[in-house]
């Protein structure tokens, strides 16, 4: 697993990432009350705003870390926006991205690197 510094994981399976937000980034924006998921097969570019998080305290997007075409997304996030609460590293995984290599990702953080980033 990779992270990024918006707070992002990134799980590859193959030439498909999976991207959900850290437990860190969920405990900053509270309760979260709505999720907008980008639609199946769009093509994004890496930087693209992607997802929009709305919470009790404030709106989030997440940026796309990579090009690529969505090939996935949690509806369950739809009907049940505070899973990013309850399950952040796991359950509420917001959308699963294929891209042309999983070797972009080793210009992410490992997962040490980012608990140093964050203080933990």
């Amino acid at each position: 697993m990779k992270f990024t510094e918006d707070h992002e994981w990134l799980n590859a399976d193959g030439d498909v990432i999976t991207v959900g937000i850290t437990e860190h980034a969920a405990t900053q924006l509270g309760d979260v009350v709505y999720v907008e998921l980008p639609e199946v097969e769009t093509k994004v570019s890496k930087g693209d705003e992607i997802v929009v998080i709305e919470s009790v305290k404030a709106a989030s997007d997440i940026i796309a870390p990579l090009d690529g075409e969505i090939v996935e997304v949690n509806d369950a996030l739809a009907d049940k926006p505070a899973l990013v609460n309850e399950d952040a590293m796991g359950a509420a995984w917001f959308f699963k991205i294929k891209v042309e290599s999983a070797d972009a990702l080793d210009d992410y953080m490992s997962e040490d690197e980012y608990k140093d980033l964050v203080g933990d």
